[in-house]
C-alpha cells in the first residue's frame, strides 16, 4: 500500500484500533474513507452507504472487542469499512468477484460477521437472539444492532423493537440516520444534553432517585409521576425519543455521526446502561464524496471503471427499462393503473413513472408485506396495481400473496426483477425460488418473456386478465430485442411459441433461456445435431397440447428453467410426462440443490450448467450416449 495509507496498514485486527489517539482515528478514518471509495471504483460495489458510516465503524470497533463483544449490521451493505478494520483489507479488491469477498457479511467468511443478511430490518430481531441467549448461558458481553432509517421502515424492524421493550435486556440499537430532516438538533444544545443524559454520573443519580422516591410514602407515586413528566419534557424540546421511550426503550441523541470524539464518548457512557437503548446518530450518505453526497441514490452501488478505449456493443435496454416504458405508455391510456414497489424505484426502472405520474406511484418502504396487500385493497376497488418487487424480496411476502391475493382471485399484476442468477448480490438476491414457491398457489399466471418485446405483450396480457394474479418474472439482464414503436398484443394463457423446428431433440426454454438455447443451438449445430426449440413464455398453466405434440415428436425433450429444481417446470413436466404414453426422455436443466455463490451472470450460469456451452454439452453428451 501506499504511503496515504500508512495508518491504515497498521490496522489488521479492530484490537490494534484501541491505542490510537482521537486525532489518530480521525486520520484513520480518513484513510479509511479513500481507500474504500479507491478500491470500489475499480471492483464495484454499494459505496454511498460505507461512506456515511466510517467514523461510525472506526467508533463501534474501538469502544467494543469483537468478535466477543457482537456487532450485528443490518443488510451489510454498509460494512465495507467493518471488513476492512476485521483483517480484509487486501481481500476488499476481490469484492463481489467470483471467488473473492461477498459484497454482504458472511458468517462463513469472518469470526466478526456474527449475522449476514442481504434484506433489511434483520438486525434488531437478530440482535436480541444473541442478547437472550447471552443472558440465558449467562455470559457478559455487549450485543449492538446498527439499523438504517431506510430499514426502519420495515416492519420486522418495529416488531424486534417491540418484543425489546417487553424483555428489557442489555442491547444497544444505533439508528443510522442519513436523512437531513432531524438536523437542526445537531448544535451545542443538543450536544449539551445529549452529554448529560449519557454520563454515567447522571444515570447513577437517575436510578438512585427512582429508587429512594419509591421508598418514599404516601405520595410516592406522584412525585414519580412528576419527576418522569420532567425528564421527558425535557427531552421532547429538541429530541424525538418520545415513541422509544414510550416502547421501553431509552433514547439518547441525535448525535453528529461524523464527530469520532462525540461518538466514542456517547458510546463509552452508555455501556454501562443495564437496560435496551437507542442511539440515534445522523450521516451524510456518500460523505467524503461530492458526487456521492450530491446523488446519494446513484452512488449507492457503482460499476467498475471501465477501462479500455473499444467502442462498447450496442445492447437492447435492460428488461426494468423496458417495464418502465412500457407501463408509462399503458398508465396514459388505463387511469386505474398504478404503481407500487417497496423502497426500488430505481431498481425496478420505474424512476420516469414516478415523475410523470406522481398520484399513481406508490414507494411503500421496505415493507414488501405491506406493499402486497396495499395493492391487493386498490385492486378490491377498481384500480390496476402493477407491483414491482425483485423476485428474491417477494419471499416476505408469501403468506399476503395467498391469503390476501389468490385466495380473493384479485388480478393484481406483480413484476418480479432480477428473477434467476442476478450476479454480484450473491445467494441472499439470486431470484432462485419464485417459480417454485408460486406454482403451488391454485388460480395464478405465471410468466417469463424471452425479450422486451414479449415483455410488452405480457403486460397486456395481465392487464386484460381479471381472474386473478398475474407474475411476470425476469432477470437482471439485456431484454434481448426491443421495438418501443411495438404495441404490445395479448397473448393466449399459457400458450408456448415453437422457435425452431428440429429433429430428435427439443429445447423447452423459459424466459431469458431462451437466448442461451439459441447459442446452444449454433454450436451443437457444428456437431450435426439440429435441435428444436420452443419459448415456454407461460410456466402456470403450461402449454400441454404443445407438450404432447413434442413428446410424441422427438426422442428427447430438454426443459431449461433458471430456478430451482424443486418445483421447478422440467419437474412438473417429467411429473406430466408419467401419466402419459410415449418414449421420449424429459431432461430437466435448472440451478442446482444449493445455493449459488456471487459474481457475473456468465460465471455463474457456466457454474451451474446454464450457459450456452454448458448446455450445448449436456444436450451433445446424452445425445452421444
Amino acid at each position: 500500500m501506499s504511503e496515504k495509507y500508512a495508518l491504515l496498514e497498521r490496522i489488521n485486527t479492530p484490537a490494534d484500533l484501541k491505542n490510537l489517539s482521537i486525532p489518530q482515528l480521525r486520520k484513520l478514518s480518513a484513510e479509511l474513507r479513500q481507500y474504500i471509495i479507491e478500491t470500489v471504483s475499480q471492483t464495484g460495489g454499494h459505496l454511498a452507504p460505507t461512506l456515511g458510516v466510517i467514523e461510525l465503524t472506526v467508533a463501534l470497533h474501538y469502544v467494543y472487542d469483537s468478535p466477543k463483544d457482537k456487532l450485528i449490521w443490518d443488510v451489510g451493505h454498509q460494512a465495507y469499512a467493518h471488513k476492512v478494520l476485521t483483517g480484509r483489507r487486501e481481500q476488499l479488491k476481490t469484492n463481489r468477484q467470483y471467488g473473492g469477498l461477498s459484497g454482504f457479511l458472511k458468517r462463513s467468511e469472518s469470526e466478526h460477521d456474527i449475522f449476514g443478511a442481504g434484506h433489511a430490518s434483520t438486525s434488531i430481531s437478530a440482535g436480541l437472539g444473541f442478547a437472550i441467549a447471552r443472558d440465558l448461558k449467562k455470559e457478559d458481553h455487549h450485543v449492538v444492532s446498527i439499523i438504517g432509517d431506510g430499514a426502519l421502515t420495515g416492519g420486522l424492524a418495529f416488531e424486534g423493537l417491540n418484543n425489546l421493550g417487553n424483555l428489557r435486556t442489555k442491547m444497544l440499537v444505533v439508528l443510522n440516520d442519513n436523512e437531513m430532516s432531524i438536523s437542526p438538533n445537531v448544535g451545542a444544545i443538543s450536544r449539551y444534553l445529549n452529554k448529560i443524559v449519557t454520563n454515567p454520573l447522571y444515570n447513577r443519580v437517575r436510578d438512585e432517585l427512582w429508587k429512594v422516591t419509591g421508598k418514599l410514602p404516601a405520595g410516592s407515586q406522584t412525585i414519580r409521576t412528576g419527576l418522569r413528566k420532567l425528564e421527558e419534557s425535557m427531552k421532547n424540546l429538541i429530541v424525538p425519543g418520545v415513541l422509544f421511550d414510550e416502547m421501553g426503550l431509552r433514547y439518547f441523541g441525535p448525535v453528529n455521526g461524523h464527530d469520532i470524539e462525540d461518538l466514542i464518548e456517547t458510546l463509552q457512557n452508555i455501556k454501562t446502561i443495564q437496560t435496551p437503548v437507542i442511539l440515534h446518530i445522523l450521516t451524510k450518505k456518500g460523505k467524503g464524496l461530492d458526487k456521492a453526497e450530491a446523488d446519494p441514490v446513484h452512488f449507492h452501488g457503482v460499476s467498475p471503471e471501465k477501462k479500455g478505449t473499444a467502442k462498447a456493443v450496442v445492447e437492447a435496454p435492460a428488461y426494468l427499462k423496458v417495464f418502465g416504458e412500457t407501463l408509462m405508455e399503458m398508465a396514459e391510456k388505463d387511469k386505474r393503473i398504478v404503481a407500487v414497489t417497496a423502497a426500488m424505484r430505481e431498481g425496478t426502472g420505474l424512476v420516469e413513472y414516478a415523475k410523470a405520474y406522481p398520484n399513481r406511484y406508490f414507494d411503500v418502504g421496505i415493507a414488501e408485506g405491506h406493499a402486497v396487500t396495499f395493492a391487493a385493497g386498490m385492486t378490491a376497488h377498481g384500480m390496476r396495481p402493477f407491483v414491482a418487487i425483485y423476485s428474491t424480496f417477494l419471499q416476505r411476502a408469501y403468506d399476503h400473496l395467498i391469503h390476501d391475493v389468490a385466495i380473493q382471485h384479485l388480478p393484481v399484476v406483480f413484476v418480479l426483477d432480477r428473477a434467476g442468477l442476478v450476479g454480484q448480490d450473491g445467494p441472499t438476491h439470486h431470484g432462485a425460488f419464485d417459480l417454485s414457491y408460486l406454482v403451488p398457489i391454485p388460480d395464478v399466471v405465471i410468466a417469463a418473456p424471452k425479450d422486451g418485446n414479449e415483455l410488452r405483450d405480457l403486460m397486456q396480457t395481465a392487464l386484460e386478465y381479471t381472474d386473478g394474479p398475474f407474475f411476470i418474472r425476469y432477470p437482471k439482464a439485456s431484454s434481448e430485442s426491443y421495438d418501443p414503436a411495438r404495441a404490445g398484443q395479448p397473448l393466449s394463457i399459457g400458450t408456448w411459441e415453437v422457435l425452431e423446428k428440429g429433429k430428435n431433440v427439443a429445447l423447452v426454454a423459459v424466459g431469458a433461456m431462451v437466448a442461451e438455447a439459441r447459442q446452444a443451438m449454433q454450436i451443437m449445430g457444428e456437431q450435426g445435431i439440429q435441435p428444436g426449440l420452443v419459448n415456454a413464455r407461460f410456466v402456470k398453466p403450461f402449454d400441454e397440447k404443445m407438450l404432447a405434440e413434442l413428446v410424441t415428436g422427438y426422442k428427447h425433450v430438454f426443459v431449461i428453467s433458471e430456478g430451482s429444481p424443486d418445483g421447478g417446470l422440467g419437474q412438473r413436466i417429467q411429473a406430466w410426462a408419467q401419466n402419459q404414453k410415449t418414449k421420449a426422455k424429459i431432461h430437466s436443466l435448472a440451478l442446482p440443490d444449493r445455493f449459488v455463490t456471487h459474481g457475473g451472470r456468465g460465471q455463474l450460469l457456466a457454474e451451474v450448467g446454464l450457459s450456452a456451452e454448458e448446455i450445448a454439452k449436456r444436450v451433445l453428451e446424452t445425445v452421444k450416449a
